[in-house]
């Protein structure tokens, strides 16, 4: 049993950090989540006959959306999905649970943060890291060759949870891909085209998209001196380039994964390379990189990549940067990744409540990624028939994340619902009539309301009117009644006009 002095000085602590987060104006999700670490605390000293206090609380990594939130999100999701539609995809849908088998050995290092069952049923099961391992799960089982789907549901991660920058334990993912045998980066050259389109669209900021390929990594390791082995090792710390300085990168190269000083000062040379198609030519000509047959694949469709986004229009946003590693083990040829460079919003980020400027952007990272991952079927299929496979998945929630704030930092009111009328009585005993015409109106497709009461105000159902943003009222009073007419009001200008 803890110490109950310990949990009481544990709560004043937190209770500290709470009051500080709030006297700076911290955002919302961060308040929360530190007022949720200070009521587990509580429930933790328990109540006064030393019983265990239930807190009403979501899961940590979770949150609730409220209909605000959600009605942003489905403004969000519904630009998504028709720009899928747009580019000829069909949907599919999976178990949230996929057997523990199907998931394993799929992810690198990351493999520690899937989710695991309890054997209930003679299975051991995982819930699912991404949409793409039971895509291919998916192909495999029912001998699919080729199809261009999109996704979007949710995915888990034990994962710990930053969620003032979007990033959950529970959180949905979008994803687009292409499987099947097609010519030389033409689908790859449409995702990224995609990537453009949904970002441009959504009108979260300035946006870059970094590209380079896992073969240009993999030759790149090679004429620096990178043992085979440490091949996928060292490309998850090159990951981390984005999140961590070179000198920190290096260091966990060197004294964590074993590698030579030598052979990290190579890498480092290149991984600050960035272009266009200027630099895969250059790196082309590198007297190293031109030793790995690898290597000059990988560049060579960088070139093909290039020409088709120039005619995809789409290269004023793409960079050529070999600092991009992507951690995930499947990818084979093309990988890529949207980061926001200004997101648009001017919100306290975590460095303006550290006394930076109070106008920092927020920091959100990266909103999408993807890539090519032509062995993944393969690993399912009985006989290891490959499926060639390029797909991207969008971030949804840390795009979220910033439409939330950026609403927050409009003045402009946002609809829950999508209430066309309400049926209003200027008089008493009206109840039936209001009834008869909400029906009238819902009968013929028209989004329609009616008050619950019998005999509600006129002011109410007007100020109801408002609140909601329902932009018209029809209004039955016994005069109209007698002349066969409703009077349907303006509810922004209160103009009036009679139907018959």
């Amino acid at each position: 049993m803890e110490d109950k002095a310990q949990i009481q000085e544990a709560i004043k602590v937190q209770g500290e950090v709470v009051r500080k987060l709030k006297s700076e104006k911290a955002s919302k999700e961060q308040i929360d989540e530190e007022v949720a670490k200070l009521l587990e605390l509580k429930a933790r000293l328990g109540g006064d006959d030393g019983k265990h206090q239930f807190v009403l609380k979501t899961a940590k990594g979770t949150r609730d959306y409220n209909p605000k939130q959600m009605a942003i999100r489905e403004k969000v999701f519904n630009t998504i999905i028709s720009c899928f539609k747009r580019h000829g995809a069909e949907t599919i849908d999976t178990p949230v649970f996929e057997l523990k088998e199907t998931l394993t050995g799929k992810y690198g290092e990351d493999s520690k943060l899937i989710y695991d069952l309890k054997d209930q049923g003679g299975e051991l099961l995982s819930l699912r890291y991404d949409l793409t391992v039971p895509f291919a799960r998916y192909l495999a089982m029912n001998k699919i060759t080729n199809i261009k789907r999109y996704h979007i549901a949710k995915v888990y991660r034990r994962d710990n949870p930053a969620m003032t920058r979007g990033r959950y334990r529970e959180f949905y993912q979008c994803d687009f891909d292409i499987a099947g045998q097609y010519d030389a980066m033409i689908p790859d050259a449409e995702c990224l085209k995609i990537v453009h389109e949904i970002l441009s669209e959504l009108d979260l900021g300035d946006f870059r998209i970094k590209v380079n390929d896992r073969r240009i990594l993999d030759g790149m390791f090679a004429v620096c001196g990178v043992p085979d082995d440490k091949f996928r090792t060292i490309c998850s710390t090159v990951d981390k380039l984005d999140k961590m300085p070179w000198e920190d990168v290096k260091k966990e190269m060197v004294n964590e994964k074993g590698l030579s000083e030598e052979a990290a000062d190579q890498i480092g040379e290149y991984v600050s390379m960035q272009g266009g198609m200027d630099l895969a030519e250059r790196l082309l000509q590198d007297h190293k990189m031109s030793q790995s047959k690898q290597a000059c694949a990988g560049l060579s469709d960088i070139k093909l990549l290039f020409s088709f986004l120039q005619l995809f229009q789409v290269t004023d946003k793409v960079v050529f940067d070999l600092s991009l590693a992507r951690g995930l083990d499947y990818y084979t040829g093309i990988i890529y990744e949207a980061v926001l460079t200004q997101a648009g919003v001017a919100a306290v980020s975590n460095e303006a409540q550290n006394g930076a400027n109070a106008e920092e952007s927020v920091s959100v990272g990266s909103v999408a990624g993807g890539g090519r991952y032509d062995g993944l079927v393969g690993m399912f299929d009985p006989k290891g028939r490959k499926v060639p496979c390029v797909g991207v998945s969008i971030g949804i929630e840390r795009i979220f994340s910033i439409m939330e704030q950026k609403a927050e930092a409009s003045a402009e009111k946002v609809r829950t619902t999508e209430v066309q009328v309400m049926v209003a009585s200027a008089q008493k005993n009206l109840l039936e009539e209001r009834l008869r015409l909400v029906t009238e109106l819902w009968n013929a497709g028209i989004k329609a309301e009616v008050m619950y009461k019998k005999n509600p105000k006129l002011l109410s159902q007007l100020q109801h009117c408002e609140e909601s943003g329902i932009p018209l009222v029809a209004i039955l009073g016994e005069q109209e009644l007698k002349d066969g007419v409703v009077k349907l009001r303006v509810v922004a200008t209160r103009e009036e006009i009679q139907h018959c």
